[in-house]
């Protein structure tokens, strides 16, 4: 197989770069690269050499790299779902605690009287200051059930909570997980009715962005408490300020610092903490270096982001082309045609769509000329082509 070079963006653990087989190379930069492991890092302004076939991003969200200049380009964005779902899911629990029991509070106390050689006796009269409630028996409202959020209702769920769950998009391998003992909400406003506590775990799109908005917390419950362990963008933090210094809102828990939610009084503001656990960090990097390798060395999709997924396993005929092209009509049949036209038999093809973008996976009986590459590519909608054993 031809030798590739990677690049990282960020600092990927080594058990995931280790995963990569020999003739594989990390390089200092982006020019000659044919894959990039990122992180956090911002990639909306970067240029992109010809030579980049794939991004993979060790984590979730991919708000920080441009999915539609890449599907244009034929760049294939893959992300890692999943794999730091455990460590988000405790951080979730972790505030929950927080929220219900003044523990930071109690903390601060005790730091702050350090010095007094009576604080032990000082300690009876001070904690009731930070009493709290127990979680058991109150009602967890859980918005999206993906990975993260199955785990968060399955757990609330053993700590004794009534768990309700909402999302219209579920996946049938998310139902399979997820507790018989959460109640199924058909409407967002029935979990905001009834829900104690309110956490939010969906992607930040346009659809989503500000969804907890005024009017989702004046359906919620007097004294309800939000959590955002997703994205600062889902919340209308304007509105949560107002909920909050009003006592509509009685605390709202997040995971991103911006100067309206560290400036709030009621606020547990957590510095982007959901992920960064040792096993998070190399779960995410085992599983974006195994798609990328996969991608480059076989041209399979699993978990892209703006390609759909496909797998064709390894390839055992002479040759394998991988065409990726936008999802029109007759782009296929004029594929399939080509082919014949060149006297080139195919004796596997796959293809599968996503939105306005598709791919098509073709092994071949015998090797495809390299100056076919450039006339398939003149197919209107054809955006990229790649001949995988020698790409």
């Amino acid at each position: 197989m031809k030798n590739r070079k990677i690049f990282c963006l960020n600092n990927i653990a080594k058990v995931g770069t280790d995963r990569f087989r020999p003739g594989y190379e990390l390089v200092d930069a982006i020019d000659e690269a044919a894959g990039v492991l990122v992180r956090s890092a911002d990639m909306k302004e970067t240029v992109f050499p010809d030579g980049l076939r794939a991004i993979a991003r060790a984590g979730a969200g991919v708000n920080n790299i441009p999915l539609d200049r890449c599907a244009e380009a034929g760049i294939v964005v893959f992300n890692t779902p999943g794999a730091n779902a455990n460590s988000v899911k405790e951080l979730v629990l972790c505030g929950l605690l927080l929220a219900a029991r003044d523990v930071a509070g109690g903390i601060a106390w005790a730091k702050e009287n350090k010095a007094d050689p009576a604080i032990a006796k000082t300690t009876e009269k001070a904690k009731k200051a930070f009493a709290g409630r127990e979680l058991q028996g109150k009602t967890l409202g859980v918005i999206g059930l993906g990975a993260i959020g199955v785990l968060v209702a399955n757990a609330a769920v053993s700590l004794g909570m009534k768990v309700y769950g909402f999302d219209p998009y579920m996946s049938v391998n998310a139902a399979w997980k997820l507790s018989p003992a959460v109640r199924h909400a058909e409407k967002v406003e029935e979990l905001y009715a009834v829900s104690d506590y309110v956490t939010i775990h969906v992607p930040a799109t346009a659809s989503t962005k500000g969804m907890v908005n005024a009017d989702a917390i004046a359906k919620m419950k007097d004294g309800a408490v939000l959590l955002n362990f997703a994205r600062d963008a889902l919340c209308d933090e304007q509105a949560v300020a107002a909920a909050l210094e009003s006592g509509k809102l009685r605390r709202y828990v997040t995971d991103f610092p911006n100067p309206v939610s560290a400036a709030m009084d009621k606020a547990i503001v957590i510095p982007h903490l959901g992920a960064s656990t040792e096993e998070a960090e190399d779960n995410c990097a085992v599983m974006a270096a195994d798609e990328l390798q996969d991608y480059l060395d076989n041209g399979n999709i699993l978990h892209s982001v703006n390609y759909p997924d496909l797998n064709a396993g390894v390839c055992e005929t002479a040759a394998r082309v991988a065409i990726l092209h936008r999802n029109i009509p007759n782009i296929l049949s004029q594929i399939t045609a080509f082919f014949g036209t060149q006297g080139l038999n195919i004796e596997n093809l796959a293809n599968k769509s996503r939105g306005e973008y598709a791919y098509t996976l073709l092994d071949l009986s015998a090797r495809m000329p390299r100056d076919t590459v450039e006339k398939l590519r003149a197919i209107e909608g054809v955006l990229r082509v790649r001949r995988v054993k020698e790409d």
